[in-house]
């Protein structure tokens, strides 16, 4: 069937009817598009300047047994809502639902602040990743809708330095805060924040288009992906920390959530409207965007959490020496990024960017797996091109998958791509978190020290450490050559421009 007919059938039948691009100016793009930088740094900083203060607010509740969960409090919660808000995106608009979500983040952090013990604090965090999971989809999905997909990479770079930027403030302003006042005041901040975003977004997102067409909830679909997901996450979380890998619990963790996986398959087949839809996870672009974006996603992790640690302890580094050396790698995505929006907006084949920058990234973590007691110096450099290399591919990913699906599906396409990609983030850490306490020789079971401890006393009796963080390297080398491949056969679609943008349906 020709592009013609495709558009005079779709026009024809109402209910297929996308709302076309917004008809906003320039300043009112810019305008929306503050609220939606605002919002995306305060979801970012919400994750980084928490980790700083764990310590004192362990020691101020008298409970650091539990302390752990207060990260994966926020994990689970906002991993799990990803999708969620995407298909209510597409059902209720995006005003609504962004405001949902700022509502519910901000009355977390209020619980957070006030918690007098452990349970009140886990129990805010879950109430923020609640509305924290659907800070960052929605910001992504409604630039999709202020503009086309040709000039959409640039404001996603643009997006890119907000987080960024709470990355490299983040956790030096929740050690200070921690230092020097009470540790509350770190979710008190999101407050202001929070309203400051709301109003900015309330009323100028009014002039977005509607979502477009309706939808139904497809409540079964919902609750079984989100149990799989919470047991799975729970599984990766849990295991070769609070228990060993090889245990009951993480046995009945995994085969639960294989269970309902397949439960899952068999009710999308079913459904008349499944949470998702088979046609986007079916499409070849959505599966390997999503791919990309969360493989690259995964070693970009990885190094976050790791990469201190191996400064710390294979080249002797204090924790702020460790912390300065990250930074590179945090502040190279964004000019990855911004490569890669210039040549979405510039140029037909598109995916040079990416390919350029997951090329060098591979090259850098091979050379950590072949060299891992490189110069201090040659690592920072490697870390760095990897940061370079990952900022490449999420722009283009993103923007791919939004533009291959119709835009009454734009919603819950970004909300899965981001649901995918926490998980497969969590993967690759759980993978290289159990390489790192192996060759550590850490057993759960047995009680012990934390990773940190337990690896200065490694190097202490003369263990090799680098030797352990290479096979740490060899997994981020792996995560890094399946996001390279992805990229390479993800389809370069044509990119519409703002007078070519057809109103109802995907590129093809």
């Amino acid at each position: 069937m020709s592009s013609l007919q495709k558009r005079a059938e779709a026009a024809a039948d109402p209910e297929k009817l996308a709302a076309s691009p917004a008809g906003l100016t320039h300043p009112e793009i810019r305008f929306v598009f503050y609220g939606l930088m605002l919002g995306g740094f305060l979801q970012a900083l919400n994750q980084t300047i928490v980790a700083s203060a764990l310590p004192t607010i362990g020691r101020d509740l008298n409970d650091f047994h539990n302390l752990s969960w207060v990260v994966i409090a926020y994990l689970l919660s906002s991993t799990i809502v990803a999708p969620l808000y995407g298909k209510l995106a597409d059902i209720h608009g995006r005003r609504g639902m962004m405001m949902t979500a700022l509502g519910l983040f901000v009355a977390g952090s209020v619980l957070c602040a006030v918690a007098p013990d452990m349970a009140t604090l886990v129990a805010g965090r879950t109430l923020q990743g609640i509305g924290g999971g659907g800070i960052v989809p929605m910001v992504q999905i409604t630039v999709a809708d202020m503009v086309t997909p040709r000039e959409r990479g640039r404001y996603q770079a643009y997006m890119g330095t907000a987080w960024i930027s709470a990355g490299v403030i983040g956790p030096a302003l929740g050690g200070i805060i921690a230092q020097n006042w009470h540790w509350s005041l770190i979710f008190w901040l999101n407050v202001p924040l929070g309203l400051l975003t709301a109003a900015l977004l309330s009323r100028s997102m009014k002039k977005l288009p509607p979502a477009g067409r309706k939808h139904k909830l497809d409540f079964l679909g919902v609750a079984l992906v989100m149990a799989a997901a919470m047991l799975f996450l729970l599984a990766l979380t849990t295991g070769g920390v609070h228990v060993p890998w090889l245990s009951p619990t993480i046995f009945s963790l995994i085969g639960g959530s294989i269970v309902l996986t397949v439960v899952v398959g068999w009710w999308l087949k079913r459904a008349p409207e499944p949470f998702l839809p088979l046609n986007v996870l079916a499409n070849p672009v959505m599966k390997l965007g999503t791919a990309a974006t969360s493989f690259a996603m995964g070693v970009m992790t990885g190094f976050m959490i790791y990469m201190p640690l191996y400064f710390q302890t294979v080249h002797k580094l204090t924790p702020t020496q460790a912390g300065l050396c990250l930074i590179p790698v945090i502040v190279m995505t964004t000019p990855g990024s911004m490569a890669s929006g210039r040549a979405m907006m510039h140029l037909n084949r598109y995916k040079l960017s990416p390919y350029i920058g997951m090329v060098l990234a591979t090259l850098a973590v091979a050379a950590l797996v072949v060299w891992p007691a490189m110069p201090v110096l040659w690592a920072v450099i490697a870390t760095a091109i990897v940061g370079y290399g990952v900022g490449t591919v999420f722009p283009t990913a993103t923007v791919c998958v939004q533009n291959a699906v119709w835009r009454h599906e734009v919603g819950i396409a970004t909300g899965a791509m981001n649901f995918f990609r926490a998980l497969t983030s969590a993967l690759a850490v759980a993978i290289m978190g159990a390489i790192l306490l192996s060759g550590l020789g850490f057993a759960p079971e047995r009680g012990g020290a934390g990773v940190e401890v337990l690896a200065a006393n490694a190097g202490a009796s003369g263990l090799d450490v680098a030797g352990v963080f290479q096979w740490v390297f060899v997994a981020a080398l792996v995560f890094s050559v399946i996001a390279l491949v992805a990229v390479v056969l993800m389809e370069e679609r044509p990119l519409h421009g703002a007078k070519e943008m057809p109103p109802t349906e995907p590129a093809e």
